[in-house]
């Protein structure tokens, strides 16, 4: 069974406004640092959904949302050449105003690069999810 490397982050708004607002693939470049734009998003997100991220350094991996139980729980994974990245948030509500978002992050890789790959990304995953919930902070 893979590793997965977790975190927490908490939000100040309600588990239901965290969840949308992370689970729409076109919010994503507002709050993920790698991102400059995503490409090909259709309709309203949903499991099976599919699109393209256009990151920073170039790379263009093809994403797709795997599990969607709003408000509680969301999956994706993004693949690129040999490469494939999941991450899975759970929504848990702090009372009725606020969530903690718990996320689950692993890069696959043939052999041990895949752990060390994920290891080395978590900061930049728990500063991303951050920065959402500064921004859904500001809008409250």
């Amino acid at each position: 069974m893979a590793r997965q490397l977790h975190g927490t982050v908490s939000f100040d708004v309600p588990a239901a406004v965290a969840f949308d607002y992370l689970a729409d693939p076109r919010n994503r470049p507002q709050w993920q640092s790698s991102l400059r734009a995503v490409e090909g998003v259709t309709g309203d997100p949903r499991p099976g959904q599919t699109w393209t991220d256009v990151t920073v350094p170039g790379l263009r991996p093809a994403m797709r949302t795997d599990v969607l139980e709003r408000p509680r729980l969301w999956s994706e994974s993004g693949t690129w050449r040999r490469v494939r990245a999941d991450l899975t948030l759970r929504f848990e509500p702090v009372g009725e105003r606020a969530c903690e978002v718990r996320y689950a992050f692993r890069i696959h890789l043939l052999g041990p690069l895949g752990l060390a790959a994920s290891a080395v990304s978590v900061p930049a995953v728990r500063r991303d999810l951050q920065r959402a919930a500064k921004i859904l902070s500001s809008r409250a």
